[in-house]
């Protein structure tokens, strides 16, 4: 068999159209960014519907006119910076000018009017911050943006149950801690032994490769803190719609200390 090392060097790759404009990608300079493959998880997102259906976990109290991004293009703006691995909301006042995430979001800047750009950290910000003491965002002049906790958990259990075309005959659901460590005087972060650092200790609760729960918590309470609360949120869920499926939890010796098995 012969083959040549030469292989021909493809000059640009054609990314489709936005806004009836085609979207080259090349290697001659010009607008240059290192994060291409947040278009092809934007495709895949946009597949699946996962931003979008997340969005409904959110009330805009924002006046139409009056906005340039939509909560379903503010979420993904997040979330996909966070995929790059830009978990700051700082870092968008640089990513906002990122031509892949441009592309991803379908906001190409053509000109230099803010309206064109992606939003900056402080419209980011509104989706994320609400003070305690704002009781009605109707009335807030800054923060009205309202998100529902109970849609957010419940949205991961409508995500897993999704991805089964009929019931499955058994799952197993996992428990488990980790480590997420902090810088700075972060409020509920504390020193743990065990970890060896200041830290938070998340509970995660996984069905194979489905996140279940993710319960943000401070690194000075039992392993199993919280963890027969959530199950009982989510095993009634599934068994909704999944009456006849073997439930099993799966979780280390910590864990049996959570409380009696028989409440679930």
């Amino acid at each position: 068999m012969k083959y040549s090392l030469k292989a021909p060097i493809r000059k640009h790759y054609n990314l489709g159209k936005i806004r009836g404009r085609e979207i080259l990608a090349n290697f001659d300079g010009g607008r240059i960014s290192s994060d291409t493959g947040i278009i092809l998880i934007a495709e895949l997102d946009k597949k699946l519907g996962i931003t979008k259906r997340f969005a409904n976990c959110f009330q805009d109290y924002r006046h139409g006119s009056y906005t340039n991004y939509s909560i379903i293009k503010l979420l993904a703006q997040r979330l996909y910076g966070i995929i790059l691995g830009y978990e700051d909301v700082n870092d968008h006042d640089k990513l906002r000018n990122d031509p892949a995430l441009e592309i991803a979001l379908e906001k190409i800047c053509l000109n230099n009017s803010s309206s064109e750009k992606l939003a900056g950290k402080s419209t980011i910000n509104r989706l994320e911050y609400c003070p305690e003491n704002i009781i009605d965002q109707k009335l807030s002049r800054y923060h009205k943006i309202e998100h529902s906790p109970e849609k957010i958990a419940r949205a991961f259990i409508n995500y897993f149950l999704g991805s089964y075309k009929k019931p499955p005959l058994s799952i197993v659901i996992d428990l488990d801690v980790t480590d997420y460590e902090v810088h700075g005087k972060q409020e509920g972060a504390f020193f743990n032994k065990y970890y060896h650092s200041v830290c938070y200790a998340p509970l995660y609760i996984f069905c194979g490769h489905h996140l279940l729960a993710a319960k943000l918590r401070s690194s000075n309470v039992d392993p199993a803190d919280g963890a027969l609360e959530e199950l009982q949120r989510i095993i009634p869920l599934i068994r909704g719609k999944c009456p006849e499926t073997h439930i099993t939890i799966r979780a280390d010796s910590a864990y049996c200390r959570f409380g009696n098995p028989g409440l679930l």
